[in-house]
């Protein structure tokens, strides 16, 4: 008898015209393979890059792949989970089986990824009670989504940090919610000795482009999430939640 085939985990990027967003997408799929050797990992993008996800979806169809686990790039519940992603999926081949995961956030991991790398950028756990940080990510409109944001700082602020304060880079942040330069400014009105901005993104692009600049004041800056093991681990916690639900075709 054989052994049931493991759905194919694939990874739904949003896709950018800046060559480093790509380029860290597929980093960041490097490393979930190297945790979960033997589990096939494919890439596809909704804009600006290739391969397409339908062209993805297409070409395991093709193969005679029937499990599929779609897991969309995002850390936050907002639009593109909710509408774009699952209009993609809605046009795969129909003999594709596919189950679509949860986003990556919130999670505790993602909190460790994001002191790894304020860490990497020159803090150490001594410094947390003096510095005031700035959560930055990128923005949304989706109630949802900015809820979730809001919470995030607020967990983070009670592991010892001085001040955790969420700012978006977009246009029009809801009320409530700073620019990444006036969050800088606040932390220091606030008396935090030192500022540091942890953008929650995971890729390069134009609005980490964005929180970068808006970070100019502050005393350190940390990389995107990118391909940092926390990352990793999390898309794999999310493909196994979802992969125990989806029915396996044997020798598929």
């Amino acid at each position: 008898m054989r052994t049931p085939a493991r759905p194919v985990l694939v990874v739904i990027a949003h896709g950018s015209r800046d060559p480093r967003h790509a380029a860290t997408v597929h980093a960041l799929v490097r490393r979930v393979r190297s945790l979960r050797p033997g589990l096939r990992v494919e890439t596809g993008f909704l804009d600006f890059n290739v391969p397409s996800v339908g062209g993805v979806l297409e070409s395991l169809a093709a193969q005679g792949v029937r499990d599929v686990v779609a897991l969309p790039l995002l850390l936050t519940r907002a639009f593109h989970a909710k509408a774009d992603i699952p209009a993609v999926l809605r046009e795969a081949p129909a003999r594709l089986r596919i189950r679509q995961t949860d986003v990556l956030g919130p999670s505790p991991l993602l909190l460790s990824a994001l002191e790894r790398r304020l860490y990497e950028a020159g803090l150490t756990s001594a410094d947390k009670s003096s510095t005031g940080v700035v959560l930055a990510s990128a923005g949304s409109s989706d109630p949802e989504a900015i809820a979730v944001i809001a919470d995030i700082a607020r967990e983070w602020w009670h592991t010892g940090w001085c001040a955790v304060r969420p700012a978006f880079a977009s246009a029009g942040s809801p009320a409530g919610f700073s620019r990444t330069e006036d969050a800088v400014r606040e932390l220091r009105a606030a008396g935090c000795e030192r500022v540091a901005v942890a953008p929650y993104v995971l890729a390069p692009g134009f609005l980490p482009d964005r929180i970068a600049r808006g970070a100019a004041d502050a005393d350190v800056l940390a990389d995107v999430l990118g391909p940092a093991p926390e990352v990793a681990r999390v898309l794999l916690e999310r493909y196994d939640e979802t992969a125990r639900a989806v029915p396996l075709a044997l020798g598929a």
